[in-house]
């Protein structure tokens, strides 16, 4: 069963490569500014926000759960990062260990609610989503609360040996999710939870930590990264990350994650967000209106999701948890 996965995976992920290619070819013969350094190192940073959350969501995804609050998770934590600054005087590296802290504590009652008050993931997230993008608004009342540290500014939202540092910390992330994903206990039982819930119980996996975990490791990423936009741009702002739910969920799906669990690799993921990435720069390139570029991502999850649909109905089938 596991060669089969990882087989089917690989094929996907050939088919992703070679999407890849076309669309580079097809933008940087289109338009004239697509294929220059700067502005793959621009499409290399965007993606990298982006993948910092989609390599532990799609551990999520594996075990059939889903968290759509990061988006204004990562706002709120970039908002609560910049409050406890500008207006409590805490230095830079005390903040960052109480948002990151609050991440895993999200993330934490988001599994709670799921495993132990049998609530959806889904319900529980879209609530935080409506909640934490809300409160950054009433807080901040709309406005950017601004930072100014020049060092922490240059390292976190600059370069490092001339690549975005957030790209480097991207690419650490990938190996770790890829050799947890391959080669630890942690890895295997994540995914025997998401190809069959009850047969992962009846061998003594604990399913609710499990899931509680992969819960609070996207949570913690997601402040992360509601940080390092603060980083970026100086400033906390409630609307940072807006529809990046959207940007990162349509990664993982399109990296090849099946929604009904059990299928899904660290390439993939990382694929997906590249692909996601260089779609919405070459559009942009393209002058595109930016709600028509909505449009287009909703259409490329759609299209994932019916190409992924039979790889979920083989590895689910009769397999439903109760």
């Amino acid at each position: 069963m596991l060669k089969s996965k990882i087989k089917v995976s690989n094929l996907h992920e050939i088919g992703l490569l070679l999407a890849l290619i076309i669309v580079l070819i097809i933008f940087s013969l289109t338009t004239e500014n697509f294929f220059t350094q700067r502005n793959f190192l621009s499409i290399l940073r965007s993606a990298s926000y982006v993948g910092l959350i989609a390599f532990p969501m799609t551990f999520v995804l594996i075990t059939r759960e889903i968290d759509i609050s990061v988006g204004p998770a990562v706002a709120w934590s970039g908002v609560f990062f910049a409050l406890l600054i500008k207006w409590y005087d805490f230095s830079y590296l005390n903040a960052a260990i109480i948002v990151l802290l609050w991440g895993l504590f999200t993330g934490y009652f988001i599994g709670i609610a799921r495993t132990k008050l049998f609530i959806p993931t889904f319900i529980t997230t879209l609530a935080l989503w409506s909640a934490l993008r809300g409160y950054s608004l009433f807080v901040t009342d709309g406005r950017p609360i601004a930072l100014s540290n020049k060092p922490f500014r240059e390292f976190y939202g600059g370069d490092f040996l001339n690549m975005p540092t957030v790209t480097w910390m991207m690419l650490i992330m990938f190996l770790f999710f890829w050799f947890c994903s391959r080669y630890t206990v942690m890895g295997t039982n994540i995914y025997a939870v998401g190809g069959n819930p009850k047969a992962a119980r009846s061998i003594g996996i604990n399913v609710d930590r499990i899931k509680i975990i992969t819960l609070m490791i996207t949570s913690f990423f997601s402040a992360l990264v509601g940080i390092l936009y603060v980083a970026r741009v100086s400033s906390g702002n409630a609307t940072t990350g807006e529809g990046m739910e959207f940007d990162v969920i349509a990664a993982v799906v399109v990296g090849g994650t099946a929604l009904g669990g059990a299928v899904g690799t660290m390439t993939g993921t990382l694929m997906g967000v590249l692909f996601i990435a260089m779609i919405s720069n070459g559009l942009i390139h393209w002058g595109v209106d930016p709600d028509l570029n909505k449009v287009v991502k909703g259409l490329i999850i759609f299209l994932a999701v019916v190409i992924n649909s039979n790889i979920t109905f083989k590895n689910n089938s009769g397999q439903k948890e109760d």
